[in-house]
């Protein structure tokens, strides 16, 4: 690790902190010479089972268990995909060989194995090999998940042989402590779900053989997963998985030795974690949808297994997985579709293994359906693992409209019918991120996100890559490539890593006021310090779409660049000084500056040359950005989007 990354980590970090820190590495040193077997953990046991998951399976309806067996009969020829990347088609009678769990899918390398200790294996700046994140994902095991539930509804032999042949590949190659699978905690707290939703549905047709290692897995993994637990400016979602994994394995094996202490440890943390990382508005902490989705998601699985176990969980988890929902509904298009804000890594709990487009809302969906309520909002058209396992609601509700601000989360949405069309816009005047480190946040203060007719027109330009992105992980969360202004090309925020900030813009919500005549105002400093001004930014209603005023207020004036980024559907080109906009061949829109300035629209390139898009995690699509240049006078610049009218 270059000393760059250690400086900057530790300045994150409190006095406390750096003391945990200092602890805990002795502690992993330690360790390092404890060659700890598997014979350590191996203990017999009845089956691990969660209750009220095979049952709500049983109970599925008949399009839900179509789904699951068509995504078994995927996995069971050998097929597998995930983040962007396919991995190499393996054959139906050799699916797990040794060197599959440290497989790179995109560099074809092998990461360390059961030779090496696993903190000594320094994945965060590995270029060669690739990025950790590929591995790490089908070390996830969930693609066990949707052969258990098909083993569990049709006693498909060809599922069970496969589970028996992944366990006993991954028990035999990942021995305790050693290797790329045991270096993160998250990674631990999904892998133990995995394996105990396996044992829950269809553990009663597994050999015994393959239940004593799933045994010896989970009590491995309990053990780990409390000696190292995430803390101080790590504790966001990673916090969660590890609790939720301890918690799950207590309910699931109360024989073992740490199952009390865990079981009334999770208790108490989730409930803190509920009301820390889902906001008293219901925006998620770490500002991403989908992230505050999949923190949603674990704190419900814990939820409901622990209510049909006899001993629920806090109520006030309920009341703040019910905000969540409210907000995501607001940000939900009609197919449950939200926008990529901040880092999305496409990380599921339950799942069918396949890419999942509007999983926000399919969370919420499983939401409402533990909670015996409508859901709040739209749920997409697609089903999954979760809608069987939860009961979710098969019918959402309509998308909110009108004028919403969600003042702590740091949103207001807009819902309005302007020339005939449905006209959406997201306003983002959030905090950076979640902790110190805000980790997954993005340099977007101020940015906008449209939608017309229900489709994208001005995106957030997403995630793409982690750990091997490099520039191209600080290009898409940089602020260039955000729909908001920037001085001389600089970020807001500061980046010190590829999941860190030196420096974070604070923004402040001014003013908004609903209605016809709405408005919203909102500012950040984080260009203060370096040009001495801050930038405001005003949002209003007009009679065929709205306008953004952006003023620069301290001293002098300055050249700044404010951007668009269109979806990749969408086209533009420059008329008598104004930019239409189109879709399928026909001008949607007319984006029109009063102040003079430079107008360039392009689409790929370099970085910083055009736009980029990224649809999904580990893929970027050229898209077309629009670019106004120019000097902001002390009345600021204003643009105005207008609607055509719809025919």
């Amino acid at each position: 690790m270059p000393p760059s990354w250690y400086i900057n980590r530790l300045r994150a970090m409190s006095p406390a902190e750096v003391a945990h820190r200092i602890a805990e590495k002795a502690k992993k040193s330690r360790a390092k010479g404890r060659i700890e077997g598997w014979e350590r953990y191996r203990d017999s046991g009845p089956l691990p089972r969660l209750p009220g998951l095979r049952e709500n399976l049983a109970a599925a309806p008949k399009r839900v268990k179509r789904e699951i067996i068509e995504a078994s009969a995927s996995i069971l020829s050998g097929r597998f995909e995930a983040l962007g990347a396919d991995w190499p088609p393996r054959a139906p009678e050799s699916l797990f060989p040794a060197e599959i769990w440290r497989f790179d899918p995109v560099t074809g390398g092998l990461w360390p194995g059961a030779d090496k200790y696993c903190f000594d294996i320094p994945y965060r700046h590995e270029r060669v090999l690739g990025d950790v994140k590929y591995v790490w994902e089908f070390n996830r095991l969930q693609f066990l998940q949707p052969l258990a539930a098909d083993a569990a509804l049709t006693g498909n032999q060809a599922a069970l042989a496969v589970i028996e042949a992944a366990v006993e590949s991954w028990y035999a190659a990942n021995p305790p402590f050693r290797g790329i699978c045991w270096n993160s905690g998250i990674e631990l707290g999904l892998r133990a779900i995995s394996l105990l939703i396996v044992t829950s549905l269809c553990g009663t047709l597994l050999s015994a053989t393959t239940v004593d290692r799933i045994r010896a897995i989970l009590h491995a993994h309990m053990v780990w997963m409390a000696r190292y637990p995430s803390r101080f400016s790590s504790a966001n979602n990673h916090l969660v998985a590890e609790v939720a994994g301890e918690l799950l394995i207590a309910l699931a094996m109360p024989d073992l030795p740490l199952s009390a202490k865990l079981e009334a440890k999770g208790r108490r943390i989730l409930v803190e974690e509920a009301n820390r990382q889902i906001l008293n508005d219901g925006v998620g902490a770490e500002q991403s949808p989908t992230y505050g989705a999949f923190t949603a998601e674990f704190i419900l699985l814990c939820s409901f297994v622990a209510r049909e176990a006899g001993r629920p969980l806090a109520s006030r988890i309920d009341a703040r997985l019910r905000l969540f929902s409210i907000h995501i509904a607001w940000l939900s298009s009609d197919d449950g579709r939200v926008p990529g804000i901040c880092d999305d890594d496409e990380g599921r709990v339950l799942t069918l293994a396949r890419h999942e487009p509007a999983y926000a809302a399919s969370v919420c969906a499983a939401i409402a359906g533990y909670l015996g309520e409508r859901p709040a909002g739209p749920r997409p058209p697609e089903m999954d693992l979760r809608d069987a396992l939860f009961g979710s609601a098969l019918a959402g509700s309509p998308a909110p409209s009108g004028f919403k601000t969600f003042a702590e989360g740091g949103y207001t949405v807009i819902r309005e019918a302007k020339r005939g069309r449905d006209l959406g816009i997201v306003f983002d005047h959030a905090p950076l991120g979640y902790l110190s480190i805000a980790a997954h946040g993005h340099a977007d203060a101020l940015s906008v996100i449209v939608t017309f007719d229900g489709e994208p027109l001005f995106v957030d330009p997403g995630t793409y890559l982690y750990h091997s992105g490099g520039e191209w992980r600080d290009w898409f969360r940089g602020t260039r490539a955000h729909n908001t202004l920037n001085i001389g090309s600089a970020d807001q925020s500061i980046m010190s890593g590829a999941f860190n900030w030196s420096h974070k813009a604070v923004t402040t919500l001014e003013a908004a006021a609903g209605g016809e005549a709405w408005s919203v105002t909102a500012a950040h400093d984080g260009y203060q310090k370096r040009f001495g001004v801050v930038h405001r930014r005003t949002l209003f209603s007009t009679q065929d779409g709205f306008a953004i005023r952006d003023e620069l207020t301290g001293i002098g004036s300055h050249t700044a660049e404010i951007v668009f980024q269109l979806s990749p559907e969408c086209d533009a080109a420059m008329e008598d000084g104004q930019v239409l906009i189109a879709r399928g061949g026909k001008t949607v829109a007319v984006l029109s500056w009063q102040e003079p300035g430079d107008i360039t629209i392009k689409a790929g390139g370099g970085i910083g040359e055009g736009g980029w898009y990224s649809p999904a995690f580990g893929k970027k699509v050229e898209a077309k950005r629009i670019r106004w240049r120019g000097i902001v006078p002390l009345e600021g610049v204003t643009c105005r989007l207008s609607l055509t009218k719809a025919e």
